[in-house]
């Protein structure tokens, strides 16, 4: 009965609620910005999983343009990943550093198979690096001989920039010579770069968007123990923000190693995981990690504890980890396990920096893959990277597997609920963190982290927090059973 008596306790987020306190601000006025990495900070701290059924170049678009950011998984080919990584930083500048570009000779057909390919609507005109001209889609507009060359339709000595362009220098152009594009140059005529009025636009319009310095969008791109020399020289080349090591189980020799790897070959920021213990953070750390994802077992559709008889329940995960984590100064991510949006103040509130979502962001129309219709409603297809379909399409090796094993998954295949586009149903997440703040006083995550006043509930506890006693009618869209 001594062993019995010995063995710890651990809680999930079920078991435990932050307790109320004095507040002097409202809850809009809570600052829900968070440092994932050094130099990276978002102003929302959500990160999407690395999984094939949450996220792609859409999600990790989408997400960005909220303030979060999304890592594209590994269940693609290197040159896949890294072109979805590409993606991503293509879609939202200031300038763009290495535009497509045509030169003068080339034939009309040949820019509308640039334009189409990359979902672009222009293109400057180069002579040996020097800009001569710019042809775009209003150029093409009534051009019916594709067998013309682009020096004869393209729009020669275009309006342009000068040298180090200024935000207002460019606005004032796009309005005094209502143009679109407005390329960017050197005092010798060549081409630096271009700047477009949609992406200024966008800019306005997403005031929070998650950028690096030079406007992009920021991403992250998940990578393997086993093929980050396959993988890494293409996602830097695509400008990848950060990678994630995507394993189940981080506490090894490998991950140890790739990590230790990353930082003196590729000289790249470090997501590195999944731990669940103390000493499995201490181990990333030490390693070089600049950052630390936590979470064995905790997700909806995982099913390694009951595989494995592994693990530990979500919250004392993280609180652990982040007993390591905080004191050293790097940022835990909690990844798994979050049903709704107070799961993400209590994660928080154990001392991430962010969470890691996956079964909430699988059912967004952003996320890859098909509505279904199944009995009357909308669902999208979501299953874990230890599933058998997925360990099929690559990612065996996640679960320490070897290519052309027999599946023995940890995962499961399912569906959740389509639930419309990203943008709202990240205002409910972010709005109820907003709220968790507020009942705890607490203006900043930092002081989330560091207010440590929880109470542990019962499971009666837990059924008097739900909505009881009554059938729901109306289904708000923070909260579902």
């Amino acid at each position: 009965m001594e062993f019995v008596n010995s063995i710890p306790e651990a809680l999930s987020y079920d078991d435990v609620l932050l307790l109320p306190a004095y507040s002097d601000f409202l809850p809009h006025e809570a600052d829900i910005s968070t440092e994932i990495l050094p130099g990276i900070r978002l102003k929302v701290p959500i990160v999407s999983a690395a999984m094939d059924t949450v996220t792609e170049d859409k999600m990790a678009i989408a997400l960005a343009l909220q303030g979060g950011v999304g890592v594209i998984h590994r269940n693609l080919t290197p040159r896949e990943q890294a072109q979805q990584v590409l993606n991503v930083k293509r879609y939202l500048n200031f300038v763009i550093d290495n535009p497509y570009t045509v030169e003068p000779d080339q034939t009309i057909e040949d820019v509308w198979e640039i334009m189409q390919n990359n979902d672009i609507s222009g293109l400057p005109v180069v002579e040996n690096g020097v800009l001569s001209g710019i042809i775009t889609s209003r150029d093409l507009r009534f051009c019916k001989d594709y067998r013309l060359k682009v020096r004869d339709v393209m729009t020669a000595n275009p309006i342009a920039e000068v040298g180090t362009p200024a935000i207002q220098s460019a606005r004032d152009k796009f309005d005094t010579h209502k143009i679109e594009k407005l390329p960017v140059v050197d005092e010798n005529g060549k081409l630096t770069g271009l700047i477009t009025v949609k992406d200024m636009e966008k800019h306005d319009k997403f005031p929070n968007a998650a950028t690096d310095d030079s406007g992009r969008l920021l991403v992250g791109a998940a990578i393997s123990p086993v093929d980050l020399d396959r993988r890494m020289p293409l996602l830097q080349q695509a400008k990848v923000d950060f990678v994630v090591l995507d394993t189940a189980h981080g506490t090894t020799k490998g991950v140890v190693q790739a990590v230790k790897t990353l930082k003196s070959k590729y000289e790249t920021l470090v997501v590195a995981g999944n731990v669940a213990t103390a000493d499995g953070a201490k181990l990333l750390i030490d390693a070089g990690a600049d950052c630390i994802k936590v979470g064995v077992g905790p997700g909806s559709i995982c099913t390694t504890r009951i595989v494995a008889g592994i693990g530990v329940p979500q919250f004392s995960a993280v609180a652990e980890a982040c007993s390591v984590a905080n004191s050293a100064g790097v940022p835990v991510i909690a990844d798994g396990g979050i049903k709704f949006s107070g799961d993400i103040v209590k994660a928080i509130g154990a001392g991430a920096s962010a969470v890691m979502l996956g079964n909430l962001l699988a059912g967004m129309k952003e996320s890859p893959g098909r509505e279904i219709l199944f009995e009357g409603r909308i669902f999208k297809a979501y299953r874990g990277m230890g599933s058998v379909a997925a360990i099929r399409k690559g990612s065996g090796d996640r679960y320490q597997m070897n290519e052309g094993d027999e599946p023995v998954p940890e995962g499961v295949e399912g569906r959740v609920p389509f639930k419309g586009e990203l943008a709202p149903f990240v205002h409910q997440l972010i709005t109820g963190l907003r709220k968790g703040m507020g009942y705890t006083g607490c203006r900043t995550l930092s002081q989330l982290r560091n207010y440590k006043k929880f109470v542990r509930i019962t499971a009666a506890g837990l059924r008097e927090s739900h909505a009881h006693d009554v059938v729901i009618t109306h289904e708000p869209p923070n909260y579902s059973r």
